[in-house]
């Protein structure tokens, strides 16, 4: 059925409901109406700044170091030796694969582990009631304005004391859960998930650990995929405490490319060779979740 016109909501309900009836109208038109040019404009700026970097790296990894040195501002077009450059980044010194493999299983377990205990504690925080809650709340955000390196030297020593360094492990129990990732999850769980859920689990006898595998979990999905996506994106890049933990015999992907730079002589090409391979994980990443992260991006906004 058809809503009716405006003429006929004037004759019957007056000229107030009329200008309402034709705002609400207005709006839900300009709701569905495409972006104008403006719009695009400036998304496509956006896109343009945020590739210029990475394709300034790309130029840098096709040249050699003696045209770096002769034109510091290079071409837009590429020179062509950057599969020489990588063949070199591969098969170099820096143990490459071993750190290409090292930055997946750290990225992946951390991420893994983030998301898990994260959401665990979200729940809690959430939906559960305790003496002490919003204490403890405070203080786990309150741990984010501490710097990292106020704790690097104790840690240290921590790791030390476990005979962890030069582990992977050493870089990957510090990692298991932020505070950040708790902050995340409470505030979406506190608005995704229906206290009326919980409750009706319980009636129906499923246990605690039960109802948060089968009932906030699946809610908490879109927010995971995101946390677990920052999560694996702030670890691949990662290179302050795995290089001091670590060392050079056992590096993260960081790590190695930081030992392509020599300690009197810098080779742009091959540096930025290591940066641009380091980058296309990241990049694949991205393509492959990109759709569950806009999806959980728009799910979060429809429930907020």
């Amino acid at each position: 059925m058809s809503a009716p016109s405006l003429p006929v909501i004037r004759q019957t309900a007056g000229r107030g409901a009329a200008r309402a009836a034709g705002r609400s109208r207005s709006t839900a038109a300009g709701s569905d109406r495409r972006p104008g040019w403006v719009t695009y404009t400036l998304l496509g700026i956006a896109v343009v700044l945020a590739i210029a970097p990475l394709y300034y790296a790309f130029l840098l990894a096709s040249s050699n170091s003696v045209y770096i040195a002769q034109n510091p501002i290079p071409s837009l077009i590429p020179q062509g030796e950057f599969f020489t450059n990588v063949g070199k980044v591969l098969n170099g010194d820096i143990q490459f694969w071993k750190a290409l493999s090292n930055s997946i299983i750290v990225g992946v377990v951390t991420s893994l582990s983030v998301v898990l205990f994260s959401t665990l504690a979200g729940f809690s925080f959430s939906k559960l009631r305790f003496r002490g809650r919003n204490a403890l709340l405070v203080f786990v955000i309150a741990t984010t304005a501490v710097p990292t390196q106020l704790g690097i030297v104790p840690l240290f020593i921590l790791m030390s004391e476990f005979g962890w360094t030069g582990k992977l492990i050493a870089v990957i129990v510090p990692g298991l859960v932020t505070a950040f990732g708790v902050f995340w999850m409470t505030q979406y769980l506190e608005s995704a998930l229906p206290y009326e859920l919980v409750e009706a689990a319980r009636v129906d006898g499923a246990s605690m650990i039960r109802t948060f595998w089968h009932i906030a979990l699946p809610a908490a999905r879109p927010a995971a995929v995101m946390l677990g996506l920052f999560t694996f994106v702030a670890s691949w890049t990662n290179f302050f405490w795995p290089f001091i933990v670590l060392g050079n015999q056992n590096p993260t992907l960081p790590v190695a490319i930081q030992l392509l730079q020599a300690s009197y002589f810098k080779d742009m090409s091959l540096i930025m060779a290591g940066v641009t391979v380091s980058t296309i994980p990241l990049i694949i990443l991205f393509f492959i979740a990109g759709r569950q992260l806009v999806a959980g991006i728009m799910q979060g906004a429809v429930k907020g």
